[in-house]
């Protein structure tokens, strides 16, 4: 984890090897895009990570603000990548809500009991149309 050797770490190879990207091209992507932003700013995949250095990392849904405590240029078991960081309790509490919400959406949803026959594909092509023709009508 901590080699003396890993005094300079790159920032996609540190996002890598913490685990929060498969791969460093999809880490690099992620840099790239402005997903992750270090120390409050967008940054370059060959940024050098430092100890104590914030990180806020947006994934699909999530996003965490981890602060960094050990740098590793080599990917190990997730253990190991644990060690890497610390996610803040305000983030942890964010990611947390924001899961129990999407639940929740999820939950009112009641799939019909079997595919739609002729009739009921017409009257909801029927549908379709008038709430189409409805939007584009700028009466």
């Amino acid at each position: 984890m901590n080699d003396p050797g890993d005094a300079h770490t790159r920032l996609d190879r540190w996002l890598w090897a913490a685990r929060f990207y498969k791969t460093r091209a999809q880490a690099k992507a992620a840099i790239d895009g402005g997903k992750v932003q270090y120390e409050g700013a967008r940054s370059k995949p060959s940024k050098e990570v430092s100890l104590g250095a914030t990180l806020k990392i947006r994934r699909e849904a999530d996003e965490f603000v981890v602060v960094v405590t050990g740098l590793s240029e080599r990917r190990g078991s997730a253990a190991v990548a644990a060690e890497l960081y610390r996610e803040t309790p305000e983030s942890i509490a964010r990611r947390e809500a924001s899961r129990a919400e999407r639940r929740a959406v999820g939950r009112g949803y009641v799939p019909p009991p079997s595919r739609p026959d002729k009739r009921e594909r017409r009257r909801l092509a029927a549908f379709k149309e008038a709430a189409l023709s409805e939007r584009d009508d700028p009466s």
